[in-house]
């Protein structure tokens, strides 16, 4: 039986068959995976993924930051092409880089970050991928803040500083994109995504099928947790925590972080679950130019909570999934369908590590906006956690309020520190 990547090529290749226009792209795994996300949501919102930045008042043009977003567009071409499906196929449609900054204020009473997550809430899907927000507080005259958001479908992580860098470059010079610079990175990008199915083609074989079918033979639907009584009126729909723990000159090793998520997800499920976090990895594909786009593949790690396992226990078993980690998202699920029924491919919990050395600030005129975090936004899983590392441990973790009560999260959120501190102190 063909698998699902080679079965995703065949139909793509039908429908620009009989498209003709040359208009639509291929996509890779990881966007098959934001397809399949949205697909599972019951208001069928897609992930959107936003940086902010507070710069002071008055600071941002906004005519000259939108002529600089729409150069940006223009050099890119997965920031200037929606996320589609046509025939039931997830494709790119590449488009004009039609990027507009939009510009507005508080209402009165509302603090410039309730404007900004207002605005992220109401994304319309039929919009551009790449979306600026700018909201000036003329009424204190402090900070204005700014919103760099995109659809995750059209940028990982690795395209996000960049995205950042290039940005401010753009704000800096006034030349124009000539027509010849965006052919050539449309064929860039082609075939930049055309060699990661090849490789995704390469690694959906029966022996990684049958490798996450037996690995995640435990993993059900959503690990059940008793929701919340209610969310209090004038909620926000998630909350958050954050802690700064000492670095030791060290870098956490991956499975320990893998571990105290794990110890997080006892706290929130509690014993005898097998909980499925989700992680990215992955690169672009051996001989590609780095363009921007959606290329890291998302990683199943089955947590079994109520237990700790020594170390090298997860170490050799991540490890293990390493040595399958390009079998794309959407072909994992399936095998790991066939061996049991109720996962869908809903992740309980999100894990993404971050260098801090490689995220350059954004740069406007010379200004360097300071990188702020907005809180209370919609959150795609019952809990996500971020770590950022570098000279200390920067660690966050947000939750959803309709899945998960406060309290049991923070302790949550502790276990998670408790978890690291032992281990960053190893390190170093």
């Amino acid at each position: 039986m063909p698998s699902i990547t080679s079965q995703y090529l065949a139909r793509y290749r039908r429908i620009t068959a009989d498209d003709g226009s040359g208009d639509l792209l291929p996509v890779t795994g990881a966007q098959r995976r934001f397809a399949l996300v949205r697909s599972l949501d019951p208001a069928g919102r897609p992930d959107v993924v936003p940086m902010f930045f507070a710069f002071p008042h008055g600071t941002v043009d906004p005519a000259r930051l939108q002529a600089a977003s729409r150069r940006l567009a223009a050099r890119h071409t997965a920031l200037r092409s929606r996320p589609t499906v046509v025939r039931g196929t997830p494709v790119l449609h590449v488009g004009e880089p039609d990027i507009r900054v939009n510009r507005t204020a508080p209402a009165p009473g509302e603090r410039p970050a309730d404007t900004l997550r207002r605005a992220l809430v109401s994304w319309d899907p039929q919009g551009p991928p790449l979306r600026l927000f700018l909201v000036r507080d003329d009424e204190h005259r402090t900070e204005d803040l700014l919103a760099v958001a995109l659809d995750h479908a059209v940028c990982d992580g690795r395209s996000l500083a960049r995205i950042a860098e290039e940005l401010g470059a753009a704000y800096a010079t006034e030349s124009l994109v000539a027509p010849e610079e965006t052919e050539a990175e449309l064929a860039a990008y082609r075939e930049a995504v055309l060699l990661q199915l090849a490789a995704e083609e390469r690694a959906d074989t029966p022996e990684a099928a049958a490798y996450w079918a037996d690995r995640l033979r435990a993993v059900r639907a959503h690990a059940p947790a008793p929701r919340p009584e209610r969310v209090p009126a004038g909620t926000l729909p998630s909350g958050s925590a954050e802690a700064r723990l000492p670095a030791h000159d060290g870098r956490v090793p991956f499975p320990g972080l893998l571990d105290a998520c794990r110890a997080a997800a006892s706290a929130l499920y509690g014993p005898d679950r097998v909980v499925p976090l989700g992680y990215p990895w992955g690169g672009r594909p051996s001989g590609a130019h780095p363009v921007v786009g959606c290329f890291l593949n998302t990683v199943v790690f089955p947590a079994a909570t109520g237990h700790e396992p020594a170390p090298e226990v997860t170490a050799d078993a991540w490890w293990d999934d390493l040595d399958q980690a390009d079998m794309p998202f959407d072909a994992v699920v399936a095998a790991a369908r066939s061996a049991g029924p109720g996962w869908n491919g809903a992740l309980d919990g999100l894990l993404t590590v971050d260098d801090d050395s490689r995220r350059p600030p954004l740069v406007l005129a010379g200004v360097e906006g300071r990188e702020v975090h907005i809180d209370g936004r919609p959150v795609r899983a019952p809990f996500a956690v971020s770590v950022t590392q570098g000279a200390e441990i920067r660690l966050r973790m947000v939750w959803d309020r309709a899945v998960h009560d406060d309290a049991t999260a923070h302790r949550a959120f502790d276990a998670l520190a408790d978890a690291l501190r032992p281990v960053a102190r190893a390190v170093g």
